[in-house]
C-alpha cells in the first residue's frame, strides 16, 4: 500500500499519491473555494500538511478519504476567513460553454452561474462544504459526514438547509 510506504518516509509513494489524487483534490478545493488560485494553494498546503501527519495516519484508513478531510478542513478555514459577502470583483467569471448555442441562451447560462455563485455566497461555510460534496461530487451523506467530521444528520440537515436558501435564492430562474 502505497500510503503505508509513505508514512514509512518513502518520497516515491508519497509523489505517487500526489499525482493519483491531487487532481480530484483541485476540483474539490475549487469548487468549494471558486478561485483556482485559491484552490491550488489549499491542496499544496493540504499535501504539505499530510506528509508532516503520515506517520499518525491509520493504516486501516483509506488515503483518500484521509486527504479529502484535510483539504475540506483547509477549506473550510479559508471560507470562514472570508468576509461574508463577496464584492462583484471576487466572483468567479463563468465557464465558456463547449457547445455551439445562440448568443441570447448563452448570456442567460452566464446570469444563471452568476446568480449561483452570488447564492452559493449566501451559505455558511460549512453548508457549503457538505452541499458541493453531497450535490457536486456526489457523495453519499455518510461520507460527507465523514469527511467534514460531523454526523450524518448534522450533514442532512446542512445540505437540506443550503438546498433550501439556493431554491429560495434562485426561485426566479425556475
Amino acid at each position: 500500500m502505497l500510503a503505508v510506504r509513505a508514512a514509512e518516509g518513502d518520497e516515491e509513494a508519497f509523489e505517487v499519491l500526489v499525482l493519483c489524487h491531487g487532481p480530484r483534490l483541485l476540483q474539490l478545493a475549487t469548487r468549494l473555494l471558486g478561485s483556482p488560485t485559491e484552490a491550488e494553494d489549499a491542496v499544496q498546503e493540504s499535501f504539505v500538511s499530510a506528509w508532516r501527519k503520515l506517520p499518525e495516519f491509520r493504516r486501516d484508513a483509506r488515503f483518500g478519504t484521509w486527504m479529502h478531510r484535510i483539504v475540506t478542513n483547509r477549506c473550510l478555514n479559508l471560507l470562514r476567513a472570508r468576509p461574508r459577502v463577496a464584492g462583484l470583483d471576487e466572483v468567479p467569471e463563468p465557464a465558456a460553454p463547449e457547445y455551439q448555442v445562440s448568443p441570447p441562451r448563452a448570456v442567460e447560462g452566464f446570469a444563471a452561474v452568476e446568480d449561483l455563485t452570488k447564492a452559493m455566497e449566501g451559505l455558511s461555510a460549512e453548508q457549503r462544504v457538505c452541499w458541493v460534496l453531497r450535490e457536486l461530487d456526489d457523495m453519499p451523506y455518510e461520507s460527507v459526514a465523514e469527511t467534514v467530521g460531523i454526523t450524518t444528520g448534522a450533514a442532512r440537515a446542512r445540505v437540506f438547509r443550503a438546498r433550501r436558501h439556493l431554491m429560495e435564492t434562485m426561485a426566479a430562474w425556475r
